[in-house]
């Protein structure tokens, strides 16, 4: 059975996709508008569902190197540091959910997926390859690309995150709403903190209307950091926009040592504005599907955003089973509820 699937967008959910599609028998071809992978990102929360589709699909063992199971989640001052909550993970979150809990940085995440659907199908994902938008055919769907090339497939799935072009055609434009917070964030290099470095823990540290998020990633040696501070208007939408380090540091005046450590230590510092987005009326056109951030796009305080792409990519292609043709279009609706 040859079926064939385009995939617009390779970051975390458009490579799970790629990858679980082609474990069912697909073939399938991802379009990345970036000429290269870069470091693109920091750091992301992996809980035991993600961790368990990772496992799955066999990426797990690619990315070992590079994750660091924090002893426990905690909840602290961000003024005094005083522990308020601590619920244990090492070795608990296995036993008790049947996978651990893991933090990660988001372009080593990228790598082991990038490498994993290399050996499934070599050259499966083509960078430098920006879409137009997509079009409806005889028994499935194409791809326009930006140099006005189609290509056809049995099914297309549009993962091009928060900015889509394929929801954009889809549903046309839409607001984002501005959520009243934006958020630094900032690696720093946990040898170079010394003796300030925060807990091994995933520590969210908590004050009056502003919060702070301390991980670690690249097998614990970086720490990442995320502030969230309430605002009340903001013009930008951007996640890479380079922020100011005393204005971060009035932010976080008098907090707790080790974050003040980060915020004066820190390489970069980014600002970026949190924006929302009202829940899409579909997800699906025909042939044509969103995934992850495309379809819903969540803020970091729920600590979820790619885990719900890995199970969005995982699902889908569940759900697809052995659809062809017609069947396709009803397989993709059932998995969406629609």
């Amino acid at each position: 059975m040859h079926r064939q699937a385009l995939i617009v967008g390779g970051g975390i959910g458009g490579l799970c996709a790629a990858i679980c599609l082609r474990l069912t028998g697909w073939e399938v071809q991802v379009f990345e508008q970036a000429p290269e992978i870069t470091e693109i990102g920091a750091g992301l929360q992996i809980s035991p569902n993600g961790v368990k589709i990772l496992e799955h699909i066999g990426v797990m063992e690619r990315l070992e190197s590079a994750v660091f199971e924090p002893e426990a989640i905690e909840i602290r001052m961000g003024v005094s540091g005083r522990p308020i909550l601590y619920l244990p993970m090492k070795g608990v979150a296995a036993q008790r959910w049947g996978a651990r809990y893991l933090q990660v940085h988001r372009a080593d995440l990228i790598t082991a997926l990038s490498a994993r659907l290399d050996a499934l199908q070599p050259g499966a994902m083509q960078t430098g390859c920006p879409v137009r938008g997509y079009a409806p055919c005889k028994e499935g769907a194409e791809v326009i690309l930006a140099n006005g090339r189609r290509i056809q497939a049995d099914l297309v799935i549009g993962a091009d995150g928060i900015h889509s072009r394929i929801r954009h055609q889809m549903l046309g434009p839409d607001a984002p709403r501005f959520t009243g917070n934006y958020a630094w964030r900032a690696l720093v290099p946990a040898a170079q903190l010394g003796a300030l470095a925060p807990p091994p823990s995933g520590c969210i540290w908590a004050g009056p209307k502003k919060h702070a998020v301390t991980t670690y990633v690249r097998g614990g040696a970086v720490v990442n950091f995320v502030g969230i501070v309430e605002q009340r208007t903001w013009r930008e939408e951007s996640w890479s926009r380079t922020g100011d380090r005393q204005e971060a540091l009035a932010d976080f005046d008098g907090w707790a040592p080790p974050l003040l450590a980060i915020l004066e230590q820190a390489e970069v510092l980014h600002k970026w504005a949190l924006f929302d987005r009202a829940p899409l009326p579909k997800w699906q056109d025909g042939h044509v599907m969103l995934l992850g951030d495309a379809a819903h796009p969540m803020l970091p305080s729920m600590a979820q955003g790619a885990v719900q792409s890995l199970e969005d990519g995982y699902h889908l292609a569940r759900a697809l089973g052995a659809a062809v043709g017609p069947d396709i279009v009803a397989a993709c609706a059932r998995h969406y509820g629609q």
